[in-house]
């Protein structure tokens, strides 16, 4: 178990790990995670009877970029008719499951220089603020804080208080010597 690893978990995937929100992306430095593949697999196995899933969008000579995820409440998510939609618009295939999304999103990461724009469907932003990114090409948002709001910032707000807690206490709790594994996994 690594503890870096931990935390990083930890402070960037905490509404995912612990099912409030579809999912998270955390950056990996490679520099900070030489045995980075052997960690992963140790977590995917060790959560294998859970709902968390891990999925490394795209790697570079720095980085790895993973996404954190509930696979029921992903595919919820993704398959909504309006999500459906705009990534049919943005050149995704008719897919049945979340995998195959998940493949198309790593090749558009792999084809372009900038995060694809529709990431924000995958991590569960409202579909009116990933229209609106994509509209307003990131300006005049009402609010900013874990997506740019462009449609009902007082929900938004209320969200991201709740992704605050959440991940301020499952930082407090890895702090404290509890382990991601031992907490998420079930028997």
């Amino acid at each position: 178990m690594s503890v870096l690893f931990e935390q990083q978990l930890a402070n960037h995937c905490a509404p995912a790990l612990t099912g409030i929100k579809a999912s998270n992306l955390v950056s990996c430095q490679k520099k900070d995670f030489p045995s980075f593949q052997a960690t992963l697999w140790e977590y995917q196995q060790a959560l294998s009877s859970t709902d968390i899933r891990f999925c490394v969008l795209c790697e570079c000579s720095q980085r790895y970029l993973l996404l954190v995820y509930r696979e029921k409440h992903l595919a919820k998510q993704l398959f909504q008719p309006e999500v459906q939609q705009l990534l049919l618009q943005d050149g995704y295939p008719l897919c049945k499951d979340v995998q195959c999304l998940l493949q198309h999103l790593s090749f558009r990461f792999s084809q372009s220089a900038d995060f694809p724009h529709e990431i924000g469907l995958f991590l569960g932003y409202p579909v009116e603020d990933v229209i609106g990114f994509q509209t307003h090409k990131g300006k005049d948002f009402q609010l900013c804080g874990y997506w740019k709001v462009y449609n009902n910032p007082e929900h938004a707000q209320h969200l991201f208080h709740r992704f605050d807690q959440c991940r301020n206490a499952l930082c407090r709790r890895v702090q404290q010597g509890h382990s991601i594994i031992k907490m998420f996994a079930v028997a």
